[in-house]
């Protein structure tokens, strides 16, 4: 009887036991800061910025002209380096790109 009532215990301990290793396993995604490697690109001189107060309107619009094409093609590295900061991570760790 004694054996009886010690195989039970073992049984009802080996069953306890049992039913924690079959938790199911659950992922959570957590979003991880992680430090942003893009160089910020050197801002160009702009044309507009070294003109003497008494310039005459035709170069101060040929230089304005020229200046919006330095900005437009500054900014387009900046947004570079803005997407290549904000693209999402995989698994592996390696940036994935953008479209």
């Amino acid at each position: 009887m004694k054996r009886l009532v010690l195989l039970g215990a073992m049984v009802a301990l080996v069953g306890l036991l049992a039913a924690c290793g079959v938790a199911p396993v659950q992922t959570v995604k957590v979003p991880i800061p992680v430090p942003c490697d893009a160089a910020e690109p050197a801002r160009p001189a702009m044309p507009t910025e070294a003109l003497l107060p008494s310039v005459d309107l035709d170069r101060f619009a040929a230089a304005a002209m020229a200046e919006i094409e330095l900005r437009e093609g500054y900014e387009s590295e900046l947004r570079a380096a803005v997407r290549a900061c904000a693209a999402p991570i995989d698994a592996a760790g390696t940036f994935r790109a953008s479209r």
